[in-house]
């Protein structure tokens, strides 16, 4: 693998970074005030249209995209550091059209949709207009287990019909939110992996119910949210169903890939920034007499958080690189090892910058406490630690069991 980065990984880089430095940072004291000032947080703050509409005009829109129609055609090893600068900010990956879980619909859609559902909702949700929320996890089954899902997309007279209960449905209650993505078990009797299907789900439909959205360590996210979503006999047409009955494992795998080196890229960026106010703060604070940088072995806690964020880098831009040139089977492994190995960096790296802000970390007034929920929450979203490090172990041990056989 060359590590260096592309011509056009390296224009990029510098022209997202100096749109974050010139309008996305110095903007976002003033969006989390205006967040917190509207009644019940979820009204979204109006610079936000403002600072996606300079995004898009500057080109930099889409940018997770590899499909050049529709995006500018970055391979992921091209946007992962773009993901990691984005990752510096709360608010950045919205203002560029590259917030989670859209990305990862907008992917389903391109690859998976028919002509139709990209009309309807792939485009609008390209251009801005709309948002969208994916719900698999349950709330009554392990959902660690996929092939545990109790909700249910049944045929019944030409049309698929939906019950159940969906939770942690994130981005539900943006109040640009239009549509879901549902997984749910059509056929028990099929093979394990052909029982699922994936359907477009308005949410103006009768049978939709947001019954309440859930906190991480007491923040609600606003105005993206993770809702409780329930589906009570939910009818829809059966071109709602995307790629075809049964197709729901299939679709999930496809999507997941690429969205695990964004949400790595986004975790090291976060970790990034706050190294970078763990610094700040222990040459600018001082305690008995000497800087905060000089006591109860700080230096050697900054210096192994760099070496575990350079390390996580590394090994993130290989899986992708990895995935960009052996495809998703091809990197199997390696993405399951950035999933359980990033997030758990970020929170140890987030929890000493924390401690060196001492009661301020815990506080609103840093952005460490959010962080540190938002890297906590990765540890379990998109498969919890345990699933990724019995899939990295199969790998590795399968290639011994091979050998035995031989």
């Amino acid at each position: 693998m060359d590590f260096a980065h592309s011509a056009r990984a390296r224009e990029y880089i510098e022209r997202v970074g100096a749109f974050l430095e010139s309008e996305v940072l110095p903007r976002e004291q003033e969006y989390f005030a205006a967040l917190q000032a509207r009644e019940g947080h979820w009204a979204v703050p109006w610079m936000m249209g403002e600072l996606k509409a300079k995004a898009q005009a500057a080109g930099l829109w889409n940018l997770f995209l590899p499909a050049s129609q529709y995006g500018i055609g970055l391979s992921n090893a091209e946007y992962a550091p773009l993901a990691e600068l984005m990752g510096r900010s709360l608010i950045a990956p919205e203002v560029f059209n590259c917030n989670a879980p859209d990305t990862g619909n907008a992917e389903v859609l391109l690859h998976y949709g028919s002509d139709e559902q990209r009309r309807r909702w792939m485009e609008p949700l390209l251009r801005g207009e709309i948002r969208s929320a994916f719900c698999m996890t349950e709330p009554d089954v392990a959902s660690s287990d996929a092939a545990n899902m109790a909700a249910t997309a049944v045929i019944d007279e030409g049309t698929v019909v939906l019950n159940g209960r969906k939770w942690w449905s994130t981005g539900i209650g943006h109040p640009d939110c239009r549509f879901v993505i549902f997984m749910g078990l059509t056929d028990p009797e099929a093979p394990r992996h052909a029982r699922h299907s994936m359907v477009l789900v308005p949410l103006d439909v009768p049978g939709v119910r947001v019954e309440r959205m859930l906190p991480v360590y007491g923040y609600l996210d606003e105005p993206y949210g993770h809702g409780e979503v329930s589906f009570t006999d939910v009818r829809l047409p059966l071109d709602a169903v995307i790629a075809g009955l049964g197709r729901g494992f299939d679709i999930a795998q496809g999507r997941l890939g690429p969205g695990r080196i964004h949400h790595c890229m986004r975790l090291i960026g976060l970790a990034e920034h706050a190294l970078e106010l763990a610094c700040r703060r222990s040459v600018s604070r001082t305690a008995f007499g000497k800087p905060l940088a000089s006591l109860g072995g700080n230096r050697e806690r900054i210096a192994k958080a760099r070496i575990a964020i350079n390390q996580a880098r590394l090994q993130v831009m290989h899986a992708a690189w990895l995935l960009d040139t052996a495809g998703a089977r091809g990197a199997i492994s390696e993405l399951s090892q950035v999933k359980a190995s990033v997030p758990t960096m970020a929170c140890e790296v987030i929890d000493m910058a924390i401690q060196l802000h001492g009661g301020g970390g815990l506080s609103d007034d840093f952005p460490l406490a959010a962080s540190m929920a938002a890297a906590r929450s990765l540890r379990l979203a998109d498969g919890p630690d345990e699933v990724h490090l019995g899939v990295v172990a199969r790998a590795e041990l399968g290639r011994y069991r091979a050998r035995e056989a031989a």
